[in-house]
């Protein structure tokens, strides 16, 4: 029987383990988000953020790709499911855990000295400590390499002085991975966030992305430890490794803002009526359905491709860089056709389309902006460097 919602058939590659983490996550979604969700945006807030984070990592949500210190291992795959099933709740708890487990648990998994690793990724991956990640300033966003903020050695010492901005989880991190520049190239350091000289003033007045937290880190001379910086890694390869990876994580989320949109449009289409029956039963709005289906189920589809790959060890960035461009572009074409199937009432917040239309504004423009993504392909394609 074609089933509406899986039109592919996509389920059936699925295996048990993967259907188990899937839904684990799409039920504490429902239990925890959903019931919330709409209030916590139009508060602009995400109260208990750090009880959510302790949940998350209840069910093995955190850093749940890496494997050792208390993290899941995880598959790629799965790891894209759980990041499908929260932003199909919201991006900003997609965000919340994409920033844990990819970005600041990530750069000291693959970059950390032991001693970093033992003692912050086990509370990170309960849940008991948030991380965020401190790469973009107020002046650079896309080219990090022209980064102010500095690292100077003072005796075995580090100070840090600089500025980060846009930072998700600033103000309620217990430790930072922030990326500086030091006379021997970009580094990037471990910085528990009580470290005085170090404040997060949180950004308020968004209109994307409310249900999450987003701030400011200011660094004012931070006196750090010889060992607080990343022994492994010298160079934009650091942070630039990290980015890739939580941008995969975004291939799938984005679809699961475009699901979210898509069925909810689907499911109004068959109910309400105009001209005498429902306005699903009018050519122009299935042609709207339908197309938004086949990008939808494309971009799962694709998502899946590079999951693969990534579980393989064969995952290249610019195929990331592909499927953020293609999945993030057309999922808010998919919130804005659901948004014109559902007339006036897809500007309301007791549907979850406009929201999610926001939502991936945001998304559309982080780890890395669509012409970003673009210049990679263009680069890739013609051996030609366009980026200056």
């Amino acid at each position: 029987m074609f089933d509406p919602h899986d039109p592919l058939g996509i389920e059936d590659l699925l295996s048990p383990e993967d259907i188990a983490v899937r839904d684990t996550v799409r039920r504490w979604a429902a239990d925890r988000v959903l019931p919330h969700i709409a209030q916590w945006y139009e508060a602009g807030e995400l109260p208990g953020v750090r009880e959510l984070a302790r949940e998350l990592g209840s069910i093995g949500a955190l850093g749940m790709q890496l494997s050792g210190y208390g993290c899941a291992g995880a598959s790629a795959v799965q790891y894209g499911l759980a990041c499908l099933e929260l932003e199909a709740a919201d991006s900003g708890i997609r965000s919340l855990v994409s920033v844990q487990g990819s970005l600041a648990m990530y750069a000291i998994h693959r970059f950390g000295s032991e001693e970093q690793k033992r003692q912050w990724l086990p509370s990170m991956a309960a849940g008991e400590t948030i991380g965020c990640f401190g790469l973009t300033e107020p002046d650079h966003g896309s080219d990090p390499a022209g980064m102010r903020t500095y690292a100077k050695r003072d005796g075995s010492d580090w100070v840090l002085t600089g500025r980060k901005m846009w930072i998700t989880n600033g103000s309620v991190a217990g430790v930072a991975v922030v990326w500086a520049r030091t006379d021997d190239g970009i580094r990037g350091f471990v910085v528990p966030t009580d470290s005085p000289g170090l404040s997060a003033p949180e950004i308020r007045h968004k209109w994307s992305l409310r249900a999450s937290v987003t701030s400011e880190l200011v660094l004012d001379e931070v006196r750090l430890p010889a060992d607080a910086v990343l022994p492994e890694v010298t160079g934009l390869r650091g942070p630039l490794s990290c980015l890739s990876h939580a941008r995969y994580g975004i291939v799938w989320g984005s679809m699961g803002a475009a699901r979210t949109s898509f069925e909810t449009a689907l499911d109004y289409a068959r109910t309400r009526e105009q001209f005498g029956k429902p306005i699903g039963g009018f050519q122009l709005t299935q042609a709207k359905l339908a197309d938004m289906a086949v990008e939808l189920h494309k971009g799962i589809l694709l998502a899946h491709h590079l999951g693969r790959r990534m579980d393989a060890g064969s995952l290249r960035p610019e195929q990331v860089s592909f499927g953020k461009l293609n999945n993030v572009r057309e999922a808010i074409e998919i919130c804005r056709t659901a948004r014109t199937i559902l007339g006036a009432n897809g500007i309301s917040l007791e549907y979850p389309v406009m929201r999610h239309a926001t939502n991936l504004e945001s998304v559309l423009t982080y780890e890395g902006t669509v012409e970003m993504h673009q210049l990679v392909l263009g680069k890739a394609l013609t051996g030609l460097d366009a980026f200056r």
